[in-house]
């Protein structure tokens, strides 16, 4: 466990590093930054990413320069037209109408994200051998988030199994009245069961954190058992049933794919306890939520606490809002200064790297 947190924190200080260039800019370099690569930022990424971009002088950048909102899509497919490089974030849909209006000079497409549902592989894969992309190469950001994404899940299991929003409500409009026995009762932690569904670093992160709270028993179940991942928290793999009728808190964190799309569904939730908190900080197309609203109104489970929705942002007359039971936040999970500074780095690096043609610090296989 002890390598593997030094492995995080070298790859940590290895994504807020910029490349050294050789003997920095001279003047005949300046004059030739016209003829650089064209790179497309689609947000205005934190600081560190930028910066490292910037004193390159590798790149030409031009992006869309606000947080406030997305690119609009037909801005987007104007900007992105001859680009050699695109650093994007999840709110880009990266497809096939995106990759021909970029066309052929288009090499490496870097993305601040862990998760890449929002990018068709099928579709890059498919541009590479129709030669619309020529040798596309593909950058994400693991790893560098999992303690925060860590953090905010065990937040937000705490948050939602012990009522904090409801209790907050009724002390701002007067409902604390005098002392009752079950009032705003909720769970414990103490011997209960923690289900994982994808155990990855993140997974086994929550459970490092969760630990402490003297947790009787960690079960876990994936596409197949990860011996050496599980050992790390002595967890036990289980099949898809057991470990919903086993866990008495289950949190979601695999990737979405076709396989996981809507895997949470009534099925599931018929088989957990009444007494079970739900949390999902993965995506939101891993959970059906139609089935979730009616497991919470019904009292199928007790609660659930998500961070990723569908859509995002979930419009506010949607009827999970409705429920006291289920607590949703804004799709906040890697949201702390060092964990976004650190994921705008290393997708700058990976752009870089991308178009010298040398490995990036973290690749997407296509």
């Amino acid at each position: 466990m002890w390598c593997s947190r030094m492995a995080l924190r070298q790859l940590q200080r290895i994504a807020v590093t910029p490349l050294n260039i050789a003997g920095g800019l001279t003047s005949s370099m300046r004059r030739e930054m016209a003829t650089l690569p064209r790179v497309y930022v689609t947000r205005q990424i934190p600081p560190e990413g930028l910066k490292i971009l910037h004193e390159s002088g590798q790149v030409q950048i031009e992006l869309w320069d606000s947080d406030d909102a997305p690119v609009p899509r037909k801005e987007l497919l104007q900007k992105v037209k001859g680009v050699d490089a695109l650093l994007c974030v999840l709110t880009e849909k990266i497809d096939a109408e995106l990759l021909n209006a970029a066309g052929p000079n288009l090499k490496v497409l870097s993305t601040m994200s862990v998760g890449f549902d929002h990018l068709s592989l099928e579709e890059l894969k498919k541009s590479v051998k129709m030669l619309i992309c020529v040798g596309i190469r593909v950058g994400y950001t693991p790893d560098v988030l999992t303690d925060s994404v860590a953090e905010l899940t065990v937040a937000l299991l705490l948050t939602t199994s012990r009522r904090l929003i409801e209790a907050t409500h009724e002390a701002k409009i007067g409902g604390w009245g005098t002392w009752r026995t079950l009032w705003l009762c909720g769970y414990e932690l103490a011997n209960s069961t923690v289900g994982i569904l994808g155990l990855g670093r993140i997974g086994v992160a929550i459970a490092e954190r969760l630990a402490p709270f003297k947790v009787k028993k960690f079960i876990y179940t994936d596409v197949a058992p990860r011996p050496e991942l599980a050992s790390l928290i002595n967890a036990e793999y289980v099949s898809f049933d057991e470990l919903a009728k086993q866990s008495d808190f289950l949190t979601v964190c695999c990737a979405l794919t076709p396989e996981t799309k809507e895997i949470c569904n009534k099925d599931l939730f018929s088989k957990m306890k009444n007494t079970s908190v739900f949390i999902n900080t993965s995506r939101g197309g891993v959970v059906n939520q139609e089935d979730l609203y009616e497991a919470l109104s019904t009292g199928q489970i007790a609660a659930a606490g998500l961070d990723v929705t569908v859509p995002e942002p979930l419009p506010t007359s949607h009827p999970l809002f409705t429920l006291k039971n289920c607590v949703i936040l804004p799709h906040i999970a890697s949201a702390s200064y060092s964990t976004r500074n650190a994921m705008s780095a290393l997708a700058a690096n990976n752009l870089l790297l991308g178009l010298r043609g040398e490995p990036m610090i973290k690749e997407l296989k296509l």
